[in-house]
């Protein structure tokens, strides 16, 4: 640990098993998103933590899942191509999970792109759907913070 002193964690994150981390991580990501846009700005943000709670997700279906560890989710893009590879999304879903990461990427950090409010909510909708699918594809259940909310 960093630092001296008593460690505090952050309420809500499971220290389980690493699928658990890593789906709980997305459960209070998403809670962001949505404090974020009430208020009503922020969207470079919300769009940033919604990419985070997409990927946390499909790292938890990965490692429930599959014998997959988390040191295999190193890299951004791997995650949608896992998806596919493993069954989460079909090829079409992951290429374009990936292309839309890769062009956020590209608009946010290199091309100067000023974010709107109707893409944050976009990306907020989507981190949503695709933490709920991958939690229902997870045979274990119980776990997912936003399904006691």
């Amino acid at each position: 640990m960093v630092g001296r002193g008593r460690t505090e964690f952050e309420v809500g994150i499971s220290d389980g098993d690493d699928w658990k981390t890593q789906l709980t991580k997305a459960c209070r990501l998403i809670e962001v998103t949505e404090t974020l846009q009430a208020e009503g700005r922020y969207y470079t943000a919300v769009i940033e933590v919604s990419f985070g709670a997409v990927e946390r997700s499909i790292e938890a279906y990965a490692l429930a899942m599959t014998n997959d560890s988390l040191q295999d989710f190193q890299d951004h893009q791997f995650a949608y191509e896992r998806a596919h590879k493993i069954g989460l999304f079909t090829r079409e879903t992951a290429m374009d999970m990936k292309d839309l990461y890769r062009e956020n990427r590209t608009e946010s950090y290199y091309g100067g792109g000023r974010p709107t409010r109707e893409q944050a909510d976009a990306m907020a909708d989507l981190a949503t759907a695709v933490h709920k699918f991958s939690v229902s594809q997870i045979r274990q259940g119980g776990v997912c913070l936003c399904e006691s909310q």
